[in-house]
């Protein structure tokens, strides 16, 4: 097991994502480049209406799933727009996996694992030497948990567990590269 692969886990509305931020920025203020992507949600009149896709290291934006996305790709309301969520999130990956020290990736689930580019990368970077922070929606944890490291995002733990996987991380990336 890799001890750099650290997977995010939990039910919705956790704050899995919000973890994963926390993540990103502690890790940037230790003087890291963190690449990888995000999907914050978007929202009108106080209600989920879809999802962008973002470049962490760029800020290049696509709307990636939404209620008025016309797609055969479909989580409940949410169409998936597969050519604009690939044209953020792979060349925010090869750069991430080229460039930066982490890797990090919200989220590997339903609507992103429609993409097959994406889900290869996913795949490559989870078997690959590259530190991975991730958000892995529940259903995938059998399949990629074992990989790595699962942190299981609570209510109770949303507010400190970053600094935990920080820590952890910089111990790994400061760490003797032999002992790896």
């Amino acid at each position: 097991m890799n001890k750099a692969k650290f997977f995010l886990t939990g039910p919705p509305g956790s704050g899995k994502s919000t973890v994963m931020l926390r993540c990103v920025d502690g890790l940037r203020e230790r003087g890291f480049r963190v690449g990888g992507v995000a999907t914050p949600e978007l929202r009108s009149g106080g209600f989920r209406t879809g999802f962008n896709v973002v470049d962490l290291a760029s800020g290049r934006r696509a709307i990636m799933a939404a209620v008025n996305v016309a797609s055969r790709f479909r989580v409940g309301k949410y169409g998936v727009d597969l050519e604009a969520f690939e044209s953020v999130a792979l060349p925010a990956l090869d750069y991430a996996e080229k460039k930066c020290d982490v890797v990090c990736i919200d989220e590997i689930g339903r609507m992103e694992l429609f993409s097959k580019p994406f889900k290869e990368k996913i795949e490559a970077l989870i078997d690959g030497p590259k530190p991975v922070i991730a958000v892995l929606h529940r259903s995938y944890l059998d399949v990629h948990g074992r990989s790595g490291t699962p942190f299981n995002v609570s209510p109770e733990n949303r507010e400190q567990l970053h600094r935990l996987v920080v820590e952890r991380m910089e111990e790994y990336l400061r760490g003797d590269p032999f002992n790896r």
